[in-house]
């Protein structure tokens, strides 16, 4: 998705931009996230709050399985009751290693349940890969050097700099700089409601007039934080292509 797009497409949907909005915070695998969703959709009916005992005791069971215990949070996570969400947050705080990210969108999934209901409104859920805080989403950016050279020291002070300056303007927040080889990695969280190419086209625009050291276009993506590999090869292929658009 454009990243512009998703405050736009909100709007769009509601005619206004809710104040209800739910953010995911936690960064955790799209495919698992997509995984859990289709997974939540068959567990929508039949599950009577009366329930809740007898799945919590399932739950905490040593002896139940894996695959059960997915089953049974996602059960729970679609009760509209406070002792479901409780049993949930209760598993939470010493989880399966292997279900914790499971379980935090099963707990997020039963608190979206409950402010529906409480609030008699709907609430507005958005995950991406790498989550975000409050009214920001984090992305993953990376800035790739014109002259294929790496950063030297003066342009890596640079480049912090500059990017925290620009980010603060927009109530953004640069968290990580990494430089590699001849590109810098960056994991920045901004405002869903700024157009995020604004936020870093003008701080590779003060940057470069200190001698064009850094492309224009960059990579951008809320997906996951990239691999060094991954990295190289998307710089390889846009240089095969000849183009130079930003990745979302």
């Amino acid at each position: 998705m454009d990243d512009e797009s998703i405050y736009e497409r909100i709007q769009d949907i509601f005619g206004h931009f809710p104040e209800n909005l739910n953010i995911l915070e936690e960064q955790i695998d799209v495919g698992l996230q997509t995984e859990y969703f289709e997974f939540s959709r068959n567990f929508r009916e039949n599950n009577r709050p009366d329930a809740v005992p007898a799945i919590t005791g399932s739950l905490n069971d040593k002896g139940t399985s894996i695959q059960s215990k997915k089953e049974l949070l996602v059960q729970l996570a679609t009760i509209e009751e406070v002792e479901a969400y409780r049993a949930i947050e209760s598993y939470l705080k010493n989880p399966d290693a292997e279900l914790r990210n499971w379980a935090i969108l099963a707990f997020q999934e039963s608190r979206m349940l409950l402010q529906s209901k409480f609030l008699d409104e709907n609430q507005v859920f958005i995950s991406t890969g790498l989550g975000g805080k409050g009214s920001k989403l984090r992305y993953f950016v990376v800035l790739v050097s014109s002259f294929g050279t790496s950063f030297t020291g003066f342009q890596q002070k640079l480049v912090r700099a500059e990017f925290e300056f620009s980010l603060k303007r927009f109530d953004a927040e640069l968290e990580t700089t990494e430089f590699i080889e001849n590109f810098c990695s960056l994991m920045v969280m901004v405002p869903i409601n700024v157009p995020i190419r604004n936020v870093f086209k003008s701080a590779i625009a003060e940057c470069n007039q200190y001698g064009g050291f850094i492309r224009p276009d960059f990579i951008v993506t809320n997906v996951k934080k990239l691999s060094t590999p991954e990295i190289r090869e998307f710089i390889s292929k846009q240089r095969g292509k000849g183009e130079n658009p930003d990745k979302d």
